[in-house]
């Protein structure tokens, strides 16, 4: 079965290079631009990792992971930071929130789809 991935961020470039390199892996990718376009999404899918970006309108990542944990269904989703905050303190205040992983930016494809298969398996 397909592994299913979500990827929230308001980069168009960094979300059309992550859904290729995912979709190169065989996963189903689905894309939110903001937080608020996460629970669209998530009413009709249940991913195996939300990748998400912390600097956004509207909803930031932080906000959103809080409403993604509150929600029982999702409690065995993986979720990932990816971000250009890469200060030990947005760091520990991503993990706390209950982040798998938390990224920086910049990235390399390679490196983050192996990231996100490690956590995966």
């Amino acid at each position: 079965m397909r592994k299913k991935i979500l990827i929230v961020d308001d980069e168009p470039n960094i979300v059309m290079s992550l859904e290729y390199a995912f979709k190169k892996q065989n996963f189903e990718v689905y894309i939110a631009r903001d937080g608020s376009e996460v629970f669209d999404i998530l009413n009709n899918q249940i991913p195996d990792v939300i990748l998400l970006d912390v600097m956004m309108p509207n909803v930031d990542g932080y906000q959103t992971l809080k409403n993604i944990k509150a929600k029982k269904s999702f409690k065995n989703t993986k979720t990932v930071f990816l971000t250009a905050k890469n200060k030990a303190s947005d760091k520990e205040k991503g993990l706390k929130l209950g982040a798998d992983k938390y990224l920086t930016k910049p990235f390399s494809l390679k490196k983050i789809v192996s990231e996100i298969l490690e956590l995966l398996n």
